[in-house]
């Protein structure tokens, strides 16, 4: 009997659930929900990747990466390789240096808006947003509120005496900006030990394994990286590299005077590179956070070395040089770029050292300077053999090298050639390294972004009817 008591409560609470869920079904039907197609999600706006300023577009493509034509020191570094690299965008110059000190400056700002802000909060910090009510703990810094360098308030030239040179440093009383307290603070997540679900807090591989541990098991602040960087360039790179050689005006002009405006930067290591491209994601996203129907861009970064190898052939399979090959010369007998063409004879292509961005012909992608002038860092760690273990779509090798990593775990691929280089290392196969901590007076960068979608004809209005 007490069986059959069970069976009936059983079937009398099934029979409730029933009539429930039929119930939502019901109601549900009555709401919003069209005519109940699979229709996505609705009022969506088209978006369509606007081209970002000073940059062009690099296709989807595939190419041969690695050596077309001899190995000269039979380095045995870049086997040819098939890959495929999707659409981007880059930079159509290298950075120069009045673009970098965009950059300076608004660190410095900062920095300054920040004490004053200490100082006068309801000037110089925005804590409540005015039209929600929403509060911002901590505060963001207001941009709106002009910075008064020369101020006549006692208290306001206190606070900014601290970003001074102190007395006993400067010379000719020349009261300047202490270059060494111009960091940047950022932030940025570590997908890598995401992607192995590394729970550790400082993402080491030893501790990985979890593969199999469920998602969601771990706040994702543990991925969050922190950086802390000096962002002002290494002006003394021109002595350190060349110590036998009359550098001094470069060191103590090329960055800050207006004359080198429109050179590339120099002197700037592979982490302030990396710092650069984030501060110009935020930027820009910063400038779009209020404006309605505004999405946040793709983040801004530095090359992989798959990218900038088919961006520097610029379409042209099998060619040594962004412009074809195999001569350094155009048929009127100009160099084609700006590197160390004769013996000691640096002058005889048109420049000593850096030359103005865009002075030689640009490749079939509209890139200037993808060979000579200066070198260029990419986002790829160096590896001898990373041609061989690297996927032949969107190639790349990364390593998030820490401190007290040993020098080799600190090698990031350099491409491109500069001034002082001869013309093997202008050839878009040759590959090289620097170390991630240092600077050097032949070595800058530019920006890349993510095309988002497949290539720019690749809209709805050109695809079947199912989209209209």
């Amino acid at each position: 009997m007490p069986n059959v008591i069970s069976f009936h409560q059983s079937a009398k609470t099934m029979k409730k659930l029933l009539i429930y869920s039929a119930l939502l079904l019901f109601l549900g039907s009555c709401g919003n929900s069209g005519s109940g197609e699979l229709t996505g999600v609705k009022n969506r706006k088209n978006y369509y990747t606007p081209d970002p300023y000073g940059m062009v577009y690099v296709p989807l493509g595939s190419y041969t990466m690695g050596v077309s034509d001899e190995d000269v020191p039979y380095a045995q570094l870049n086997n040819p390789k098939t890959v495929t690299v999707q659409a981007f965008y880059m930079d159509q110059t290298e950075i120069t240096n009045n673009k970098y000190r965009q950059f300076v400056y608004w660190v410095r700002d900062s920095i300054a808006r920040t004490l004053l802000g200490e100082l006068k909060p309801e000037q110089y910090l925005v804590a409540e947003n005015t039209k929600t009510g929403e509060t911002f703990d901590p505060p963001f810094l207001n941009w709106q509120t002009k910075l008064e360098w020369n101020s006549q308030e006692q208290d306001v030239r206190d606070a900014l005496a601290q970003m001074y040179l102190p007395e006993n440093e400067r010379y000719f009383r020349r009261k300047e900006i202490d270059t060494r307290k111009l960091y940047f603070e950022y932030y940025f997540v570590d997908l890598k030990a995401a992607a192995r679900k590394d729970f550790s807090a400082q993402g080491d591989p030893k501790e990985a394994g979890l593969s199999n541990r469920p998602q969601g098991m771990k706040d994702r602040s543990v991925y969050v990286r922190k950086e802390v960087i000096n962002v002002y360039p290494d002006t003394l790179c021109w002595i350190h590299d060349y110590t036998y050689s009359f550098n001094d005006p470069s060191t103590e002009k090329y960055f800050w005077h207006p004359a080198y405006d429109n050179y590339p930067v120099v002197g700037v290591n592979w982490r302030q590179a990396n710092a650069f491209c984030i501060w110009r994601t935020q930027l820009k996203n910063s400038s779009l956070y209020g404006k309605k129907g505004e999405t946040f861009i793709s983040d801004f970064r530095l090359p992989t070395e798959g990218e900038w190898e088919w961006a520097a052939r610029g379409g042209l399979e099998g060619n040594p040089y962004p412009w074809g090959g195999p001569y350094t010369r155009n048929d009127k007998g100009c160099f084609l770029a700006n590197f160390k063409p004769l013996r000691g004879d640096y002058a005889a292509d048109g420049g000593a050292i850096t030359v103005i961005c865009g002075h030689y012909p640009p490749n079939d992608y509209g890139l200037y300077d993808m060979a000579g002038n200066v070198s260029e860092w990419t986002v790829t760690a160096f590896h001898p053999s990373s041609y061989n273990f690297s996927w032949d779509l969107n190639p790349d090798y990364k390593y998030n090298a820490k401190d007290s990593d040993p020098p080799a775990l600190k090698r990031k691929v350099t491409r491109g050639g500069s001034w002082k280089d001869v013309s093997y290392f202008l050839r878009v196969s040759t590959r090289t390294y620097e170390y991630q901590d240092t600077s050097k007076c032949y070595i800058g960068f530019r920006c890349v972004q993510n095309f988002m979608g497949r290539q720019k004809d690749d809209k709805p209005s050109r695809a079947s009817k199912v989209y209209r």
